[in-house]
């Protein structure tokens, strides 16, 4: 069993023993519930949570509509949300009821030696049975309603992290990397979805916020609409205005295909797909299928890369090819790849492409759900991903993953905010204690 497969069976076994405890509240919630007593409830309970836990595994692995996705995941955090904040008055339960039956042995101790000619029996016969504690239906009533209330706030308050873009730093060092680079500054978005949007003047207030860092260059790592070219028309004026001295690069993500949309024909999704790869020459962006640039300076030279989609998993599509993106640029010095899908990185550039020095990824949105501090992050995505946001590093070769512009499956955003990535290029290697 790898560290991934683990992470999952972890995973999958604290959901269970969630459910377990939440099923003995439950029992106690009520005595004018009826159908809590039931002998087929447990049954129905546990038939329900095995269906969210296949929910949230659908959801990743097998090939759904947008709108499908939006749903399950949507449902499971509502249900798994309600279960957490039930489940410390069910602990504070379990204590009130230790210690009345601590408090009950105790007494009874007492009581029993309190009569010498009970003392010797005490000696061989077991302690009498202590009664049984029923749970407080108060607390179970008070923690049903205690789980409602996060559901309100998560409802008001989910929205607002959707356009509350933050800036991420992160110095990049590059022990090959020529002398003239150094301190050269490379900012990255990704996944805009520019079809999830309903506030323009929000979108161009990210796009204001990325052009004030004044970046020498930067990567766009795909996913520019969740299925059709038609959804970025309205967003062109503003991303036109991303620009930069040196470049600004992108490639295609997994939603630019069409592949999530129904189509008429075969010629009406490769019409799309032009569309798309239309839109990011009009936009002034160079994008890379497959193929790679070399960015010179002051005559000195980098490889910029950039593949179409590969995933790992199989519902998400291997259109790119490493063979061709590396073709002539033995001679670069450094090598800078863009490729949507963090998968790509451990599946295939580690262990048959050493010349990448840095993959620049996307894709993941941190499940748009988690908790992300500057030395802390944790999301349910990790258990499907290896490497799903912020800077990592095997050996000389590196990736960093960005969590996204953009917004999909649902409308909200809770711990993990929407990003801009500002990298410094650094010559020589990091100082010990920097590899993250």
């Amino acid at each position: 069993m790898n560290g991934l497969h683990l992470q999952v069976f972890l995973l999958v076994a604290a959901l269970l023993l969630i459910d377990l405890y939440v099923l003995s509240g439950l029992k106690g919630a009520s005595k004018k519930w009826k159908f809590l007593r039931k002998k087929r409830f447990p049954l129905y309970y546990w038939m329900f949570s095995i269906f969210l836990i296949a929910d949230l595994f659908f959801v990743v692995y097998v090939k759904m509509g947008v709108m499908g996705r939006v749903g399950l995941i949507t449902f499971f955090f509502l249900v798994f949300l309600f279960k957490i904040s039930f489940v410390p008055f069910i602990a504070i339960d379990d204590l009130r009821r230790l210690f009345i039956s601590i408090k009950k042995r105790i007494a009874m101790r007492k009581g029993v030696l309190h009569t010498p000619s009970e003392t010797t029996s005490l000696q061989t016969a077991p302690p009498k049975n202590i009664p049984d504690i029923p749970r407080s239906e108060f607390l179970m009533k008070a923690g049903l309603l205690a789980g409602l209330v996060p559901l309100a706030a998560l409802k008001l308050n989910m929205k607002s992290g959707l356009y509350d873009y933050h800036i991420k730093r992160q110095k990049l060092y590059l022990p090959n990397l020529p002398k003239v680079f150094d301190g050269i500054r490379l900012g990255q978005i990704s996944d805009i979805h520019s079809g999830s949007f309903f506030n323009k003047t929000a979108v161009l207030g990210g796009v204001e916020m990325l052009m004030r860092e004044k970046t020498d260059l930067i990567f766009f790592t795909g996913d520019l609409v969740n299925s059709m070219s038609n959804e970025v028309k309205d967003y062109i004026e503003i991303f036109n205005k991303v620009k930069a001295p040196l470049g600004v690069y992108s490639c295609l993500g997994n939603h630019d295909y069409g592949d999530y949309a129904w189509w008429p024909n075969a010629a009406a999704k490769q019409k799309n797909l032009e569309e798309i790869i239309g839109a990011h020459k009009t936009l002034g962006w160079d994008l890379l299928m497959n193929e790679n640039r070399r960015l010179k300076v002051d005559g000195e030279e980098i490889g910029i890369l950039g593949i179409e989609n590969w995933g790992e998993l199989s519902r998400f599509p291997k259109y790119g090819r490493m063979d061709l993106a590396v073709k002539n640029t033995d001679d670069l010095p450094v090598k800078l790849l863009l490729s949507h899908d963090p998968s790509h990185w451990r599946a295939q550039v580690l262990p048959q492409y050493s010349q990448i020095d840095a993959m620049f990824s996307g894709h993941t949105h941190g499940m748009q759900m988690g908790v992300r501090t500057e030395h802390f992050q944790w999301s349910p995505i990790q258990y499907i991903y290896n490497e799903w946001a912020g800077h990592y590093q095997q050996d000389r070769q590196q990736l960093y993953v960005n969590v996204g512009y953009g917004f999909l499956n649902f409308a909200g955003r809770i711990g993990i905010l929407p990003e801009i990535t500002i990298f410094e290029l650094k010559a020589g290697n990091a100082p010990v204690g920097k590899h993250s």
